[in-house]
């Protein structure tokens, strides 16, 4: 079945893209690609707000409920002085989803073409095996934390919630037939309520301010200190999720901009602006729960809380506020359902790029989205609410694991002139960027080395 073809045709001004082998044949989710017009000879600001949306569809990503299990860990134990890691953790991410951005407007391709165009067949066959791993380990977290949001506030059993997950299939083909922006709205709102609640939070759990600022600056004890290291390296893994590499250059190409030099470059700026904020919105979101986690459980010596459902139980007596609680679930739920919306796009465009198999866009959603829940499913019929936390700290190893497989490619094609034109990357990006691989894959290969031969404390 072949897939819709594109509202608007690409203009025949295109930069030249002689460094790839063949011309794009299909565009990546094809079915928005370019739906969303972008005004011409208009001021700035008015360009902008029509590239806002694809930045926050990213950004949910980086506070899904992995993110949580990290953050709640990380704040019961050591209180805020793992914000710093948080923070360099998001500027590493707003530094990747830039040049995810970047090849997508230049180039027309989202990563996982890229890949395919780039690599021999069995490369980029490991490519993509290793994307479709970290998708489920995303997924599977993702479905875990909806399911236990529903537990928490309806007290629906965890299989029956992590069934009721699959609706969201459903829920993104209403809202793409309705357009584009229905999702990225929808996202918006989600991401909103989120912060709202954790303002609410903060008020209620009375934090050290002094603390959480100096908690920002980066500490000799993260690295001495082998517990606090494999903490930060879980925060960093469920940070930098390479499925929001592929999703970015893909989600991007729903803007019908133009391909003259000016136009890309105004396009990658506003790409730019829109990613930055929305990631420095979620770097919100994620250091409020360290903080509530350090306000609320270190302060109070419950060292031992290192799961949601145990920090769900005890907000409410430690803060004295019983909104505290389900607001904590609420959130929670917006977090985990606006996850499972954009982790199985991403699911579609990695399927898509990389094997150019062409089956109905409901299809693919339910195919990624069965692979997560079957090993969920597993892990609560057999193994009860401990085997859902274990199993969300293991899909952010497994997810950890894979992000170089994104992150060098995404790299190396940037800085690639025939690929990239004028817009390859410059002297200092190339530096940084190759200099944040060999971290995040030293880094990795330490948090796996670390999972297999758990470091002994004194």
């Amino acid at each position: 079945m072949s897939a819709p073809l594109p509202l608007t045709e690409p203009p025949e001004e295109t930069l030249p893209t002689e460094g790839w082998r063949e011309p794009v044949r299909r565009p990546s989710l094809g079915e928005v690609y370019r739906s969303i017009a972008v005004p011409k000879n208009a001021r700035w600001l008015r360009r902008l707000l029509a590239f806002i949306g694809p930045g926050y569809l990213v950004a949910v990503g980086y506070m899904d409920p992995g993110n949580w299990a990290t953050d709640i860990s990380g704040g019961a134990l050591y209180n805020y002085r793992l914000l710093s890691v948080i923070l360099i953790s998001n500027f590493l991410a707003i530094f990747l989803q830039a040049l995810a951005a970047k090849l997508g407007i230049v180039t027309g391709r989202d990563l996982a073409q890229a890949c395919r165009d780039a690599y021999s067949k069995p490369v980029s066959i490991l490519l993509w095996l290793s994307a479709e791993v970290a998708i489920v380990a995303c997924d599977i977290a993702e479905v875990i934390g909806a399911a236990i949001a529903l537990n928490l506030l309806f007290h629906i059993p965890m299989v029956l919630g992590v069934l009721l997950t699959a609706l969201d299939v459903l829920l993104v083909l209403a809202l793409q037939h309705k357009g584009f922006r229905w999702i990225e709205a929808l996202v918006i709102t989600l991401i909103g309520t989120m912060m709202v609640i954790f303002a609410i939070e903060m008020v209620y759990a009375h934090p050290n301010w002094f603390g959480v600022l100096a908690g920002f600056v980066p500490h000799q004890e993260i690295v001495r200190d082998p517990k606090m290291l494999y903490i930060s390296l879980g925060i960093l893994g469920a940070t930098v999720m390479p499925h929001n590499l592929y999703l970015h250059s893909s989600i991007i190409q729903t803007r019908r901009f133009g391909y003259s030099f000016q136009e890309l470059r105004d396009t990658i700026r506003a790409a730019y602006t829109d990613s930055t904020v929305a990631l420095t919105l979620a770097l919100f979101v994620n250091a409020a729960i360290l903080i509530l986690a350090a306000a609320a459980f270190y302060r109070s010596g419950h060292y031992e809380v290192g799961d949601i459902q145990g920090a769900y139980q005890l907000l409410t007596p430690l803060l004295g506020a019983s909104l505290a609680t389900p607001l904590f679930a609420i959130a929670l739920l917006a977090s985990g359902q606006n996850s499972t919306l954009t982790g199985t796009m991403a699911g579609q465009v990695v399927l898509e790029g990389f094997t150019h198999w062409h089956i109905p866009a409901w299809l693919r959603r339910m195919i990624s989205r069965v692979i997560a829940i079957a090993p969920a499913i597993v892990a609560v019929g057999f193994y009860g609410e401990s085997g859902t936390g274990k199993l969300l700290i293991f899909s952010q190893v497994v997810l950890s694991a894979q992000l170089s497989f994104a992150v060098i490619p995404l790299i190396q094609f940037t800085s690639d002139k025939r690929k990239m034109g004028p817009f390859v990357n410059g002297l200092w990006t190339k530096t940084i960027g190759w200099l944040m691989a060999a971290l995040i894959a030293g880094l990795n290969a330490y948090l796996i080395w670390t999972t297999i031969f758990p470091p002994k404390g004194p």
